[in-house]
Formats: structure tokens, sequence, C-alpha cells
């Protein structure tokens, strides 16, 4: 056997000495591959060309998958590029390639920041400080972590520091500008912003943020400016361009924000909110049809654009005929949805997507789908009602007309009918307020985002019980403006919108002033991010401002010692609850804050609920004193021993707005 094997061996040595050359020649082939794919993914990074970059980069790990360089830059672009879950694969294995590299374990924070895992990005920023407790990049990522926590206060505090100890770092003095800025220290964020601008005169991005700061502040002409010192700089630089495009709807110039909306369209087809500009400036020209066109192509571009899809119906509810086709075609896509949540057991949603769709065709045989939604929550006196509005329509049916018939005999004992009132006749809304947004406050993404939000807010209010919205022009120029409309219509309260946003998140804010004095009475906070954001913050401050109001009825009448109400079941009245009767005409609204006063002299009664329907409820009258003081008309409120609250107001978080900035500043 050895000697079979001796001469194949010896000749299998000699072809593999000869290979040795080439082999040798591959493998340094492939080195010099990967070397000059990660050369030109570098190139395309410095040029912001993240997808090229990512293409290149991805080609070099190919060839070397143990190219340290390489991988840790994929995880910068995966984070240029907004895809944080991909980001952290590549930022952890560059570090197991390169450890105890603090630039790689920054990236890995800022990730994890981005991700919202904030106490794991806590744990690695804290780790680099120790080691280097004046590391850049992780003060940097440790402010960032303060405002994603809604700290933007100790952001400053680290940022000041910073800037003592790098007072020339263009990155450090605009972060510290624009979280003043959020803060509405306007001078402060532009005595920095001006400091980066004589350190840094021919850089593109500080122009940008300096155009950007003037913006919030409202100096739209100096902003202007900027703009377009930012687009000289750097000519085709997106956010500068879009800036410009907003500054100038912002100013009154539709046409000119148009045209450059028009501009962008042509470089990206996509571009959905240069299709929003173009709409929102069309509306503003008076160009409503044109402006319907537009949208409506926007919203087939992309469906899930809450602002356009609201900016869109808005317009078709106020300027077309309710036969219109174009209000059915549009309220179906809310009819699917409210059946897709309804299969889902999701009856709020339901409700909602309906109640819209309603909004846009009242007429639609979806009504009847609404109503059973309602008769599935247990009202089947609002049941009976949407039913009997369709029979008025023409609309009834063999089916629905038997419905009707049926629930009409299953409520012929109800307490209403009792008391010979109609619910729909006596049903009041006793709370009555303004919602307003200023002109002055604009997102940088949407414009007049916080007008598209008041509106939202607004049509959600048209269906709540107790609050009945006014109906007044959402877009008001000041806050004394505002005031003086709410006082001179005698609203309880008026409510001023405002929004801040980014590609993925929406923060909504809410602040409710007294409509006759005009002091604060409080202020509500709604962050939401991922799909129908705008709807579900907008529900947000709804439930918020409706769950802060106390409860306030109305006695409709009474027989001896039995007395009615407006308010029931669908009110959370119940069995056994104990109410004050206040003299008609003696119930105020406090001078600040949220609430009611009145004299303990005008407390004429208690009444204590005996039974509810759903829309009103019947009990026992105890009269205060000797003489029976009672009457019809007098107010209702809830005893504070029996006031329940169990929707807390959100607190509030991050600027989504402000985070985004500091991101795009990395």
């Amino acid at each position: 056997m050895k000697r079979v094997y001796m001469p194949i061996l010896i000749v299998a040595g000699i072809y593999l000495f000869a290979a040795l050359p080439f082999l040798y020649s591959q493998t340094r082939t492939q080195g010099l591959g990967a070397a000059a794919y990660y050369e030109t993914g570098r190139r395309s990074m410095s040029q912001e060309d993240w997808y090229a970059a990512a293409e290149s980069l991805l080609e070099c790990l190919r060839l070397n998958p143990a190219h340290a360089e390489g991988t840790a830059a994929l995880a910068e672009c995966y984070y240029e590029l907004g895809e944080f879950d991909q980001a952290l694969i590549w930022a952890r294995k560059a570090r197991t390639l390169s450890r105890g590299n603090l630039v790689l374990a920054n990236l890995e924070a800022f990730i994890l920041i981005a991700l919202g895992r904030l106490e794991e990005a806590s744990s690695v920023i804290t780790d680099v400080l120790i080691r280097e407790p004046y590391n850049k990049e992780a003060l940097f990522a440790a402010s960032e972590m303060d405002i994603a926590r809604g700290r933007p206060g100790d952001a400053v505090t680290r940022y000041r520091e910073a800037v003592r100890r790098y007072p020339d770092d263009r990155r450090l003095l605009i972060s510290l500008a624009l979280v003043l800025g959020s803060l509405g220290d306007a001078e402060a964020a532009r005595s920095y912003i001006d400091r980066a601008i004589v350190q840094h005169p021919e850089d593109y991005r500080v122009y940008y943020y300096a155009a950007y700061l003037d913006a919030q502040a409202g100096r739209l002409a100096s902003a202007i400016q900027y703009a377009e010192h930012a687009l000289a700089y750097r000519p085709g630089y997106g956010p500068a361009f879009s800036l410009l495009a907003s500054l100038r709807y912002r100013s009154g110039q539709y046409e000119e924000a148009s045209r450059l909306a028009d501009e962008a369209i042509s470089l990206n087809r996509n571009d959905i909110s240069a299709w929003y500009l173009k709409g929102m400036s069309y509306i503003r020209m008076g160009r409503d049809a044109d402006a319907i066109t537009i949208l409506s192509t926007a919203s087939t571009i992309d469906p899930t654009d809450e602002f356009v899809r609201a900016a869109l119906e808005e317009l078709i509810i106020s300027g077309t005929a309710l036969e219109d086709p174009r209000r059915s075609s549009w309220a179906i896509w809310h009819f699917n949805r409210g059946r897709d949540y309804r299969s889902r057991n999701l009856i709020e949603q339901a409700l909602f997507e309906y109640r819209r769709g309603l909004r846009l065709n009242p007429y639609a045989l979806d009504r009847q789908e609404y109503a059973d939604l309602l008769r599935v929550q247990g009202y089947p006196a609002r049941y009976l009602e949407e039913l009997r509005f369709m029979q008025n329509l023409g609309l009834g049916d063999r089916s629905l007309n038997d419905a009707v018939e049926a629930y009409d005999a299953l409520l012929d004992e109800a307490i209403y009918r009792r008391w010979s009132v109609n619910p729909v006749d006596v049903a009041q809304r006793h709370w009555k307020v303004a919602v307003f947004s200023l002109v002055s406050q604009a997102s940088s993404y949407h414009v007049d985002a916080g007008a598209n939000a008041a509106s939202y807010i607004k049509d959600i209010l048209t269906h709540d019980r107790n609050i009945a919205p006014m109906k007044l022009e959402v877009p008001q120029t000041s806050f004394s403006q505002s005031f003086r409309l709410a006082r001179e219509t005698e609203a309880d309260y008026f409510l001023i919108i405002s929004v801040a946003e980014n590609e993925r998140d929406i923060a909504i804010k809410g602040e409710l002033f007294v409509g006759r004095t005009g002091s604060p009475a409080g202020e509500f906070y709604a962050y939401r991010t991922g799909a129908d954001r705008l709807r579900n913050a907008s529900r947000g401050i709804v439930d918020q401002l409706t769950a802060q109001l106390p409860f306030r009825g109305e006695l409709l009448t009474h027989k001896q010692s039995q007395g009615l109400i407006d308010k029931g079941r669908a009110d959370g009245v119940k069995a056994d609850m104990v109410y004050e009767v206040i003299k008609k005409g003696q119930l105020l609204i406090r001078n600040e804050g949220i609430g009611l006063t009145y004299s303990p002299e005008d407390v004429v009664g208690t009444l204590v609920i005996e039974t509810a329907d759903e829309e009103v409820a019947s009990g026992s009258l105890i009269r205060k004193g000797f003489f029976d003081r009672i009457a019809p008309g007098d107010a209702i409120i809830l005893q504070s021993s029996n006031q329940e609250n169990t929707t807390p107001v959100e607190s509030p978080l991050a600027d989504p707005e402000l985070r985004a900035l500091l991101w795009t500043l990395r």
C-alpha cells in the first residue's frame, strides 16, 4: 500500500507547490478588491449617497467578511437610511471585530436611542464616559438620550458644557441652537447659530439649520435667505430645497411654492411632501378643483399619508355637494377599514372609520353597519335613531323596517317614553370649545400641519356627547386673535393645537385656555408612531380633554320628588350615583384651570339616580332647605367624591422634529 500511495503523494505535492503562486495571487486580488470597494463606499458616504455606499460596502464584506472598517461603515449607512434594526446588527458585529473601539460603541448607542431602547443606550454611554469622561460623541449621545426622554433642559446643560470644551465644533453649536429653539429661546438659539456661521462660513449645513431656526421663530425673510445660501453652496440639497418651498408657502408666495413643488416632483415623482405642498398651495390660491386632483394623485402614491388624506377630505366635505360622486368614492376607503377593524373586534377604531366615512357620504348604506356597532355596544336607542334616519332618506328595505318595528317595541318601556320626551331633542352638549391653530406654528414636514390636525380633532369632537366644537375658522393669526374670537362667541374654552413630526412620529400638543379670561386651563400631549399616527394622536388629545372636563348635565323636568336629567349610561351615569342640583344660571367656569364654581347658597338639592337609560336617567330629588327651589333647567353636577377620571393626561415626550434634525445633523 505504501508503494502505491507514495508516488501519488509526491505528485500531489509537486502540483500543490506549483499552484502556490496562483493561490497567493488570488488571495491578494480578493484583498485588494475588498479594499477598493471599501474606499468606493467611503467616497459615496462623503457625498451622502447612502444607497451607493451600502452597495459597495456589502460587496466589500462579501469578499472579506472580517473587514472591520467596512462592517462599521455599513452600520453607519444603515443608520443614516433609518434602518435601525439592521444598523444594530452590523454595529455589534463591527464591535466584535474591533473590541475596545469607542467610536463603534457610540454608534451603537445612537442606534439604540433611535430604536427607543434607552436603558441599553444608557449602559453603553456610561461605559464610554467611564473610560473617557469628555468623549465628545458620547456627550452627544447622552444629550440625545435626554431629548428622547423628554428632558431637553438637561440636554442644554450638557451641550453648553461641551461647547465650553469644544468652542469651534460646528455640530455642537448647531445642536445647542436647535434645542434652545425647540424650547422657545429664539434669541439664545440665534446667538449660537451666528457663531457657527462665523466659524464655518462656507458650510451649507450651517445655513440650512439657520434657515430652519429663523423659520421656527417666524423670521421668514431671513430664513429664505439662509435657505438660498445653503443651496448656493450645495445645489440640489434636498432638505434645504424642501424648506425653501415651505417658506415660500408660509410667506404667501403660493405660485412660487407650487413651482418649487413641481421642480421637486420632476426629480422624484414619489416625493409625497412636494405633492402635498402643491395641493395646499392650490387651496390657498382658491383653485379647489385642481387641489382635489393633486391631492387625489398624492393619496394614490402614498395612501398612508394621513395629512394628504385629511386635507383632501376636508376640501371635499366643505367644497362639494352631498350628491357629488367623489364623496362616495373616498368614503368607501373608510368603510372598508371600519369593516376590517370590526372583524378584529376593534370597535372604537371601527366606529371612528364609519363616522369619518359618513361625514363624507351621509347617504351611504354602510350607515346600517355603523348602527349595528352601536347596537353591539349596548345602545339600542341610538341604533333605532340611525335606522329611522335611513328611513327618512328613503334607504329602508324590508329587513330595516322590521328592525325599526322590533326595536320600537323593545324600547316601549324606556325611561324617555315614560317621561314623554324625545332623547334626540333633549340631548345637549354643555361644553362649548373652539379649536384653533396658529399660522405662525409650522412643521417642517407638512405645511399647515397644525391646522390639519386641529380640523381632525374638531371633526372627532362632533361625535362627542358633551362637547360642542364651535363653527369657527381653525387657522388664527395670533393668540390674541384666538382669545378675542373665543370670548366674543362665548366659548367656554379654546384649544390651540400645535404639531411636531418627522417621517415616522408625530407629537400633538393641545393648550387649553378659558374662553372668558384667556387664562391657561390645561395642556395635553399625544405622541404616536407608526401607521395611523395622526388619527391616534388626535384621539389621544380628545380623550384627555373629555376626561378632564367635569360632568355637567341639566334637569329636564321633575314630578314631585322624581327628576329626569339629560344624561344617561352613555355618559357614565349609573344607579345610586349622587349629583348636586345647582340653581339655573349660577354655575360658572373657573377663571383659570379646568372646573366649575358656584356658591354653596346656589345648591338647591341633590339627585340620587335610580334608573339610567343610555340617553337619560331618573332618580329621587332631595331638596335643600324648607322650600322646594328645584326647577327645570337647573344644572346637574357630579359630587366630587364620585368623580372618576380613568384617562390620565399624557406627559410631554420627545419632540420628534428635533430628534430628526439632530439625527440628520450627525
